[in-house]
């Protein structure tokens, strides 16, 4: 087949790694893969050599802007109409609200045969204006009505999608979003080495958070639970993997506080370096407010990781309590404070946990399992 995939930018995240895997693993099963891609702009990293390296083709629409903007989204639609009217692909396959709305618009205007959408994170949700989410539920809602199917990361998105009206019964597909598992369950590097290149004390007990320095990760949480912790644990050590745009704010506050021998932040990383990175805790802590499903904690358990995690969106589908780790209701300092000290403190929990939890995760979040599901729903 002749697959184009669409998605605003190649920044580092989640949804982007999701694309370019599944771009590469239906390119190695023989179709003809076309990605297109708006520019890879912002403190997030790029991917995009990444993407032109993998030996399908990729095109980039500079009108493809993350932003709402009338004029280039207008013709960000009339260039991807042209491109499907020119290659003619078999199915476009959509990434990301922006992406989804304007490509699944511009490919049934065009006359695909098969339109397909996947929703890696709904852009309503409580966290912002009222008038805003009803705009985006209005839009989720007519581009549903020009696609044949959609994928979502987790069950918790098709919930919420259809709580808003979007779609219809019989069009969700759930299809984990998969990832490179080798590297996390590989031995190598060792705790001690990894911690030694990082310069953090050997008998430190490691807090491992994976996300971006912005609104809504829940780093602000963390500072408020951060005296509690370090008081009653003295061995706590926090190790942040990230950057965004609240890191300089953040190492003021820790270095305001006296803390900075307590907390390692990595700044921005590429995708490849999380595993080794996860080698060196003892814990993963996410304390988002909003994902589709964060790929930070299958990450972690496949590394053999406990984890504490808000109940936000898909996270109950791999943090399940009394079995891989803490779930907390989203906000709650107090029980995040108190979820993050039952594992501090009980290091066979831990273990238990963590092993099940690699377990679990082992088959459901391979990338070719990923890639095998996806190309199903080809039809």
């Amino acid at each position: 087949m002749r697959i184009m995939h669409i998605i605003t930018r190649l920044v580092v995240g989640g949804a982007q790694e999701n694309t370019l895997l599944t771009c590469r693993g239906l390119h190695e099963r023989g179709h003809e893969v076309i990605l297109i891609t708006g520019p890879s702009l912002g403190p997030e990293g790029s991917l995009l050599e990444r993407a032109q390296s993998e030996g399908y083709r990729v095109i980039v629409c500079p009108h493809l802007v993350r932003n709402p903007h009338p004029w280039h989204d207008l013709m960000a639609y009339r260039a991807i109409k042209r491109w499907c009217r020119q290659l003619r692909p078999d199915v476009v396959h959509t990434h990301s609200s922006k992406a989804g709305i304007i490509g699944r618009a511009a490919a049934r205007a065009a006359g695909v045969r098969r339109v397909i959408h996947t929703i890696h994170g709904l852009p309503f949700h409580p966290y912002q204006a009222g008038w805003m989410n009803r705009l985006w539920v209005g839009l989720e809602r007519w581009a549903a009505r020009r696609c044949d199917h959609i994928l979502c990361v987790a069950d918790a998105m098709t919930r919420q999608a259809r709580a808003a009206g979007v779609g219809h019964e019989g069009q969700f597909t759930t299809v984990y979003s998969g990832m490179e598992v080798e590297p996390f369950l590989a031995d190598v590097p060792t705790r001690a080495a990894m911690r030694q290149e990082l310069g953090i004390p050997a008998d430190r007990l490691v807090m491992a958070v994976v996300a971006r320095l912005q609104p809504l990760k829940g780093h602000d949480d963390l500072l408020a639970v951060t005296p509690e912790l370090f008081a009653a644990y003295p061995q706590a050590h926090w190790l942040w993997i990230g950057d965004g745009v609240y890191r300089a704010r953040f190492e003021a506050h820790i270095r305001g506080q006296g803390w900075q021998d307590r907390f390692t932040l990595t700044g921005l990383v590429p995708p490849a370096r999380i595993a080794p990175l996860l080698k060196a805790a003892d814990l993963l802590v996410h304390p988002s407010y909003r994902e589709g499903l964060a790929r930070a904690l299958p990450q972690a358990l496949l590394s053999g990781l406990p984890v504490v995690s808000y109940d936000c969106d898909g996270a109950a589908e791999v943090c399940q309590p009394g079995r891989t780790g803490v779930l907390v209701p989203t906000g709650n300092q107090e029980l995040l404070a108190r979820g993050v000290g039952e594992l501090l403190a009980d290091g066979d929990l831990r273990q238990r946990y963590g092993q099940a939890g690699r377990e679990w995760c082992r088959r459901r979040f391979d990338w070719r399992v990923m890639v095998e599901e996806i190309e199903k729903s080809y039809g």
